[in-house]
């Protein structure tokens, strides 16, 4: 029989002493996760004003590629869970995905202007995100005892987000040094993501270090499980309802006028609350259960909505980019720890690609949406659609999402 968990799966109880550090699994891909960001935040700090300012694309024509390049990234997903369960090669299969998003970089370096070269590049780049993700989660759930997942992935999440901080700004001093030449900051990237890949190389352990779960010779699939079921509809539906940084970025950017050299320090903002937030949120969620930061999270992301329709100033827009930053704290690593302990050891990495597939191809809807509403209506009655659209989800979701329960067993 398999222990599904060792306590309550939304909120296991406290343990001393050891089981609550911070595994050292965690803290080398935490590392690696650091210098990776860096590097794509490099590019993604940059792409909205290089694809819609420099290219001349429309909104709808920026949702839908951003859009698509998110649901191959969702699909791979699924290929790169399956292939880091079968015989434990977590390591091996992520650190596939960051050599090739490492590598799109030279892509992008070598498209110059070509369009085809550019999308061609891109889809390499979240293909690589898309292959890592859920090996590089499974290893991290299963580097320790469920009671500390949360914290263990707001410390991950943590450290990802300083090299996302960082990123930008790298982005900006390229950007200033080189008198906007894009080409220098892809360059800079590629080196830097290779660095990731060498640290990935060195640093972390081809195997987990987990606690012993006994498993069973064929585990039962993420889908069998009713709970987990539950958890990837409610985060499907509140997917369907996000729009994207990108937009937010840019609504905020037109709103205030902004110059667009400013333009890559914008995610900063959101950044720096993740950072400071993401650690503490998860001992709460570890504490108190998860599914109720993850809802309030969304709450968060709907009031950026509500604040975005008024008129805007740079007050205004500090609380935007504050509140995308509580969203980001209290649902990424949170909805991993609460559906981490659900999932068999053997099926893991898969299970969690189920989920961070639903909630892709769910935000690939909500970005082509909002997209083609801009395009046809405009921004303010796109955004409002938005926001009716987020509560409407919140609210769904509150009734499914499954509340916090006792231990059980599954085979």
């Amino acid at each position: 029989m398999y222990l599904a968990t060792t306590g309550r799966t939304d909120a296991p109880p406290r343990t001393s002493g050891a089981g609550r550090r911070v595994p050292g699994t965690v803290l080398a891909l935490g590392a690696v996760s650091l210098v990776t960001d860096v590097s794509s935040e490099m590019v993604t700090a940059v792409l909205p004003l290089y694809l819609v300012l420099g290219l001349g694309l429309s909104p709808l024509q920026f949702g839908f590629l951003d859009g698509m390049f998110n649901g191959a990234t969702a699909l791979v997903r699924l290929l790169g869970g399956r292939l880091a369960d079968r015989g434990g090669r977590h390591k091996r299969v992520a650190g596939t995905g960051y050599l090739l998003s490492a590598l799109s970089r030279l892509g992008l370096l070598l498209a110059g202007g070509a369009t085809a070269g550019i999308a061609a590049a891109l889809a390499a780049d979240r293909l690589g995100k898309g292959i890592r993700t859920a090996p590089r989660d499974a290893l991290i759930s299963l580097s320790g005892p469920p009671e500390t997942l949360g914290r263990s992935f707001g410390v991950h999440r943590a450290m990802d987000t300083t090299g996302a901080l960082l990123g930008p700004l790298a982005a900006f001093a390229v950007l200033r040094a080189t008198t906007d030449a894009y080409d220098a900051v892809f360059a800079v990237s590629f080196c830097t993501g290779l660095l990731g890949v060498l640290l990935l190389a060195v640093y972390v352990p081809a195997t987990s270090g987990a606690v012993p779960v006994p498993v069973t010779p064929r585990p039962r699939t993420a889908l069998r499980d009713p709970a987990f079921r539950r958890i990837l509809c409610a985060t499907a539906l509140l997917g369907a309802a996000t729009i994207g940084d990108s937009f937010l970025y840019l609504l905020l950017q037109r709103g205030l006028d902004l110059p667009t050299a400013l333009f890559p320090l914008l995610p900063l903002g959101p950044a720096a609350g993740y950072l400071l937030l993401a650690v503490p949120v998860g001992r709460i969620a570890d504490r108190t259960g998860r599914r109720l930061p993850f809802l309030l999270g969304h709450a968060a992301l709907l009031g950026a909505y509500a604040l975005l329709l008024a008129p805007l100033a740079w007050p205004t827009a500090i609380a935007v980019l504050a509140l995308l930053g509580i969203f980001y704290a209290a649902t990424d690593g949170v909805l991993m720890a609460l559906a981490g302990p659900l999932l068999p050891v053997r099926g893991r990495a898969g299970g969690l690609a189920v989920l961070q597939t639903g909630e892709a191809l769910a935000r690939l809807l909500g970005a082509a949406g909002f997209g083609a509403a801009w395009t046809l209506w405009g921004q303010r009655p796109a955004l409002w659609m938005a926001g009716l659209a987020l509560a409407g989800a919140l609210a769904a979701a509150w009734r499914v999402m499954p509340a916090p329960a006792p231990a059980r067993e599954a085979s």
